[in-house]
């Protein structure tokens, strides 16, 4: 079992950066893909980023390529996304995931989910 915390969103003023963070439990951390996905309002929930156990294979939806960039540090149990150049359309609520699979396979899905974390971006 894994849990995830997400924490760092807020309000940031469109152009500007933010760089939001997932803590997780358990001592298999470092075995996990990782992800990011957001869900804005009345919208369904997308893929953002993901990266693979080692950090050696990272992944990004084509909105946000160039702009974000996912990273993890499995001394800490945590996964950040950095984010810049960011746009009012990045505004959503921005779920950390985790995944069983050593590598990102999107027709596998997520295995465990955090809360959320609110990301708005101001124009």
């Amino acid at each position: 079992q894994v849990q995830l915390v997400e924490s760092g969103g807020g309000l940031v003023q469109a152009g500007g950066s933010l760089r939001i963070s997932c803590a997780a439990s358990g001592r298999t951390f470092s075995s996990y893909t990782m992800g990011w996905f957001r869900q804005a309002p009345e919208k369904e929930r997308e893929f953002v980023a993901a990266i693979s156990w080692s950090g050696g294979n990272t992944y990004y939806a084509d909105s946000v390529k160039g702009r974000f960039t996912i990273s993890r540090d499995n001394a800490k149990n945590t996964v950040y996304l950095q984010m810049n150049s960011l746009k009012a359309e990045d505004t959503a609520v921005y779920y950390c995931a985790a995944s069983m699979a050593r590598d990102y396979v999107p027709k596998w899905g997520m295995d465990y989910w955090g809360k959320g974390t609110l990301v708005t971006v101001s124009s």
